[in-house]
């Protein structure tokens, strides 16, 4: 037997590294004591013990987990003490619907730190819509749906259907096609519904693509989406403006019944009529307040009004018309007494002030005949010295005069001597002139005016 298992261990070392791809099943691990996983790997005909030791764990970027599609890289081993195959992985990646899905969480986690799934980026969708875009597939039964729901909750709204493959290869690109062609409408439409019916996880990847979910932020009418059933949730389902469970479930977001909008009409009309009952109640006691404060105030002025008159009716001026004439003339006559004793007080006065008035001069100009004698001798002694001082200048003065008066032309004139004047001033010499010129010339005892013959 030991032969045999040999031959086998050796058989199976000799097959090289190998990928395996399956399904995880009974997985236990790590082990609490040694770190190493140990679990099973199938298929729908054939299942294989699998083996992870410690080392390559902790090299993972995902926990291994039931139901997981993953691709293995390893070899396989027998162990020889009981005859056991099993598979030794030395790494894994996920694999599948698992390779996709973390794939999806990828994409997810980068659009939501770019801000596109953030609450306060999305825009509210209108309580009553008027006019919807749907973008579908116009071939299946989504459509139906959606039409026979908006038909029953609400006639009103106006259905325009934007087809657009939803599945398989292209169809994110029709998709977003779609979303244009619905956003450009007119008029616009309030909402656009972007739905599909169920299916699988690989069925519903046409909704997880990036470009799509991108077109969805962007659309500028804001989108509603109703993608397969409850638990599924693509891409677009979190960046859209609003997330229905199914299509028909969105279709009945945008559309309120019949019944609620009555419902809505009439609470609000209650509450008009309320808020106008109140207001009127309120009105009426702002005039019942303002017609007592209005009386009031009236009754108070009357009041003070007839006080007025009852005290002016009681002075002696209005019962007794002389009694005014009479406190005028006993005014006037205590005034001229006033006045006669002031200017009899003023005349004294000023009478005592003339007698001591003899008295003040003498005093005042006893002192007056020695500052005379004073002054006297000043003015000798200034008089003398003002002669001694003057005299050389008035000298100077006097033979400057004498020159001054020798060499005046005026005395020149006066000895036979005369000035020519030609029109620009005095002339020096005779070359200023030419026969014909006018001439000025000025003497002792007048001008005379000439015209010239000849220049010599």
């Amino acid at each position: 037997m030991s032969q045999a298992v040999e031959i086998a261990a050796g058989a199976l070392d000799a097959i090289p590294q190998l990928s395996v791809l399956g399904e995880v099943t009974g997985f236990r691990g790590p082990n609490a004591r040694s770190g190493h996983c140990y679990f099973q790997i199938k298929d729908d005909s054939a299942a294989v013990d699998c083996i992870i030791w410690k080392g390559a764990y902790l090299k993972r970027t995902f926990d291994l987990r039931d139901g997981m599609q993953v691709s293995f890289k390893g070899s396989f081993n027998l162990y020889k003490a009981t005859g056991r195959m099993s598979f030794v992985a030395r790494s894994f990646s996920l694999a599948g619907e698992g390779l996709l899905r973390q794939q999806v969480a990828q994409l997810a986690e980068k659009l939501r730190r770019e801000g596109l799934m953030d609450e306060s980026r999305k825009r509210r969708i209108p309580v009553f819509c008027s006019r919807v875009a749907v973008v579908t597939s116009l071939s299946g039964a989504v459509i139906d749906d959606v039409k026979r729901t908006l038909r029953r909750r609400n006639p009103l709204v106006e259905l325009v259907c934007v087809g657009a493959k939803v599945q398989g290869e292209g169809a994110p690109a029709e998709l977003i096609d779609g979303l244009r062609r619905a956003a450009s409408i007119t008029p616009a439409p309030d909402c656009i519904l972007l739905v599909r019916g169920g299916g699988s996880f690989e069925d519903l990847m046409t909704f997880n693509d990036e470009e799509l979910a991108r077109a969805v932020a962007a659309c500028p009418v804001p989108v509603v989406t109703g993608i397969g059933h409850e638990p599924d949730t693509s891409i677009c389902d979190m960046v859209s403006d609003r997330r229905a469970s199914t299509p028909t479930a969105a279709a009945e977001s945008v559309a309120p019944a019949m019944t609620e909008l009555a419902d809505v009409l009439e609470a609000r009309h209650q509450r008009l009529g309320a808020a106008m009952a109140s207001m009127i109640g309120s009105a009426q006691v702002d005039l019942e307040m303002l017609d007592q404060r209005g009386r009031r105030a009236w009754d108070t002025y009357t009041a003070r009004l007839g006080d007025a008159l009852d005290a002016a009716a009681c002075r002696p001026c209005l019962n007794d018309p002389t009694f005014m004439v009479e406190r005028r003339e006993s005014e006037l006559a205590l005034t001229a007494d006033r006045l006669s004793g002031a200017i009899v007080r003023s005349v004294g006065t000023f009478r005592s002030n003339f007698e001591r008035l003899p008295e003040r001069l003498i005093t005042s100009t006893s002192g007056l005949d020695g500052k005379r004698h004073v002054l006297t001798l000043a003015s000798s002694r200034l008089e003398h010295q003002g002669r001694t001082m003057l005299s050389k200048p008035a000298s100077d003065l006097s033979r400057a005069a004498a020159s001054l008066d020798a060499l005046s032309p005026l005395k020149v004139l006066a000895r036979g001597y005369s000035i020519a004047y030609s029109d620009d001033g005095v002339a020096t010499s005779a070359k200023t002139f030419k026969p014909g010129d006018a001439i000025r010339v000025h003497m002792a005892d007048g001008n005379v005016a000439a015209t010239v013959d000849t220049v010599g």
